[in-house]
């Protein structure tokens, strides 16, 4: 019955809360071409007040930001600061505990105090540590975009804002949804 009951939760896209912290964010920046380049961008995500330690990997040109713990995370903030440093996000995994958080393919989920939707993944429970990927324009190149959006029907994956497709009670209509995939 329980299982009948969150299906049907998913189904009709209403969102499910779970305890939240995401504890680390793996970038990998687009556009570096020398030592300078990678230090502007450590320099700009080393401002991010929810950023503990920053490991990098320059050859490939990637960024593993440790996250403070019970840190509040804005994925736009880590993008923001990615563009400020003068470059974009080419891709951007985030690592969260999970607890029973149930998951489907075009379900919207409230994690935290961030809401998302799940693309091309099937239907699971999430348990402890897992790696999202985020599938958002400026998050993934042009391309791959619109493949994803090949995925859904639903309007705010073209606009990253949720919809009266994908109204969720309690949150307003302009609320930020990021479109990931596992």
């Amino acid at each position: 019955m329980k299982k009948a009951i969150v299906f049907l939760l998913m189904a009709t896209g209403l969102s499910l809360s779970a305890s939240a912290q995401i504890k680390k964010v793996t970038l990998q920046a687009a556009g570096l071409t020398c030592a300078m380049c990678s230090n502007a961008t450590l320099k700009s995500l080393e401002t991010l007040p929810f950023v503990d330690k920053i490991e990098t990997d320059l050859n490939a040109t990637t960024f593993i930001l440790l996250i403070r713990p019970n840190a509040t995370v804005s994925i736009d903030a880590i993008r923001n600061k990615v563009e400020e440093a003068g470059f974009s996000i080419a891709k951007l995994t985030f690592t969260a505990g999970f607890d029973h958080l149930a998951v489907a393919k075009d379900a919207h989920v409230t994690y935290g105090n961030t809401q998302f939707h799940f693309m091309n993944v099937k239907q699971q429970v999430l348990n402890g540590d897992h790696d999202l990927t985020v599938i958002d324009q400026h998050f993934v190149s042009a391309r791959q975009f619109k493949k994803y959006s090949t995925q859904t029907t639903m309007p705010c994956y073209q606009t990253g804002i949720m919809n009266s497709c994908c109204e969720i009670p309690g949150k307003s209509n302009s609320t930020r949804i990021y479109h990931v995939t596992i």
